[in-house]
């Protein structure tokens, strides 16, 4: 089943609109919840390095040993570790990042050696041509590319956008989508979409989250490609507790001094591995 995409221009806007900056997590300088990191397995950190950085125009630097590339509103941690299988398939199917020029960046990732997978992986929705989709009364472009190890990457165009990559969105994928957008609206306070998007969706600061309905079962994301999502929380301490009333278990709660961050972990209910953090604001 191929997964409608949910580029709203109002969610454009809101990830937009901050100014250029050399913090990379500018939504969570104010924010008490937003996003914070996607945490990648692979196969050869040097390939996964060359899609984000070389292909998708991000920008490479190692705190304590780790590899990161970092990019509006997003760092992106890769780690040697190959994975049990790619993004399809399971509650995360792909991530979703803006560009101002679309045709130049599917010309860098074609130079780099990646796949663009437009024709395969748009809905019947859209209309694909040169390997860019667009779709009837709308301006949007967007256009799909695979990274290393099966990695599934939306780029959508951004023509004002100043920096050469943000993150955009996350697309999750469960049989029960509307259960899904009311678990992460309750537990991270993220915003209801608009009302009438082709998926159901919800916003916070640094990502738009899309939900879509699957016919069967999906599969957890620890282990895979994208092993795990990451939230950037102000007062970890206090936001744990609160989940913990919720019902849901943290683990794995401890300091990371050489990162200087504070990190702990919940699954969602669907088996997405997610990672709360404290700090990862500070790396520039």
């Amino acid at each position: 089943m191929h997964l409608r995409s949910i580029v709203l221009t109002a969610v454009l806007g809101l990830l937009l609109a901050a100014a250029p900056s050399n913090a990379q997590l500018v939504a969570a300088k104010d924010a008490p919840v937003a996003y914070g990191h996607h945490h990648i397995n692979a196969t050869n950190v040097a390939a996964d390095t060359k899609f984000f950085a070389d292909a998708l125009g991000g920008t490479t630097m190692t705190k304590a040993g780790r590899t990161i590339v970092k990019v509006h509103n997003a760092l992106i941690l890769i780690r040697e570790q190959k994975p049990t299988g790619g993004t399809k398939g399971t509650s995360v199917d792909h991530l979703g990042f803006s560009v101002p020029n679309l045709r130049a960046t599917l010309d860098k990732v074609k130079a780099n050696g990646f796949r663009v997978v437009t024709k395969e992986e748009a809905s019947s929705a859209w209309t694909v041509k040169d390997d860019i989709a667009t779709r009837a009364g709308s301006d949007l472009a967007i256009a799909f590319v695979m990274g290393p190890d099966d990695l599934k990457v939306e780029l959508v165009e951004a023509k004002g956008q100043k920096e050469p990559i943000a993150n955009h969105h996350l697309h999750f994928a469960s049989p029960q989508d509307t259960e899904m957008q009311a678990w992460y609206i309750k537990v991270f306070g993220a915003s209801n979409g608009a009302p009438g998007a082709p998926v159901l969706s919800a916003a916070m600061p640094g990502v738009n989250l899309a939900f879509n309905k699957t016919a069967g079962p999906v599969a957890g994301t620890q282990g895979r490609a994208v092993d795990h999502i990451g939230f950037e929380i102000k007062n970890l301490p206090a936001f744990l507790k609160k989940v913990e009333a919720m019902g849901i278990k943290p683990t794995n709660v401890r300091d990371v001094p050489e990162m200087d961050v504070s990190i702990g972990f919940i699954t969602d209910p669907w088996g997405t591995y997610i990672e709360l953090t404290e700090g990862l604001v500070k790396i520039q």
